[in-house]
């Protein structure tokens, strides 16, 4: 039997699995398995936690539907609260700190990347104003925070089909690597609603790289200073940046219990 932990990043929830001690073998089919919410134990992401010869910890992520992917910044808030300290934290994404801070934890999310490549496109063009767009969008901005994002600004959120929207540019040709998909509303100074159709997942109730990714986008543009509240349909996540430097996301991590599986039968 191997021992879990369900926990979640302001509704982004999670099934993390400590693997330092036994090893678990993790496919992209017994992912899938344990993620299902009617025959498995449910969640939006698989976490393993690993051991590191560069970090404290090493962290996997594999998204609902199997794949693994690079970062995810609601479950990088989770990981101190697991192990039970402040940690340095190897991902595919490069090294993280995050720091355990009252009802949750504060992340350095690393520096953004804006090259086409590092997004990554399928061809060259700018990034902080895309020379193209789907339906009637307006034009989108895309960022690289550890993983891919393509950012929509628009004058009101209600009444967007997302889940129309959301697989159609998730999987457009344009994004080799599929990409996140992130509807912005600016609805004050250094405030931002949001929206995320997350690869891989779907609508989820936040996406904590969407924020960051978010919220760079905005300051980029010149749209506002950071630090930047971001609005999303869990809560709120904090985020600060300052173009040359790296990202710092603030946010809740919530623990909401551990439990007991044989991985064999997934």
């Amino acid at each position: 039997m191997g021992r879990f932990s369900k926990m979640h990043g302001l509704g982004n929830d999670f099934v993390v699995i400590d693997a330092r001690a036994d090893a678990v073998g993790m496919t992209e089919a017994r992912a899938q398995a344990i993620a299902d919410r009617h025959a498995g134990i449910g969640c939006d992401q698989l976490i393993l936690i690993g051991e590191s010869d560069k970090a404290d910890v090493s962290m996997r992520i594999f998204n609902a539907d199997g794949s693994e992917v690079e970062a995810c910044g609601n479950a990088t808030r989770c990981v101190p609260l697991f192990v039970g300290r402040d940690v340095t934290i190897e991902t595919k994404a490069g090294l993280l700190d995050a720091k355990a801070v009252d009802g949750g934890a504060s992340v350095d999310m690393g520096a953004p990347r804006f090259e086409w490549d590092a997004i990554p496109l399928a061809y060259a063009m700018d990034t902080p104003a895309m020379p193209v767009s789907w339906e009637d969008l307006p034009a989108p901005a895309a960022v690289n925070v550890g993983n891919p994002h393509v950012i929509f600004f628009l004058d009101d959120l209600d009444g967007v089909d997302f889940e129309r929207l959301g697989p159609l540019i998730e999987h457009d040709p344009l994004f080799p690597r599929r990409v996140n998909v992130n509807f912005a509303q600016v609805v004050g100074d250094n405030h931002i609603r949001l929206v995320v159709w997350e690869r891989g997942a779907g609508l989820t109730r936040a996406c904590g790289t969407g924020a960051c990714a978010t919220a760079v986008a905005a300051i980029r543009r010149r749209m506002m200073a950071g630090p930047v509240t971001v609005s999303l349909p869990g809560g709120d996540l904090l985020i600060d940046w300052a173009p040359g430097g790296t990202i710092r996301m603030t946010g809740p991590a919530t623990h909401v219990f551990d439990g007991e599986a044989d991985w064999s039968r997934f």
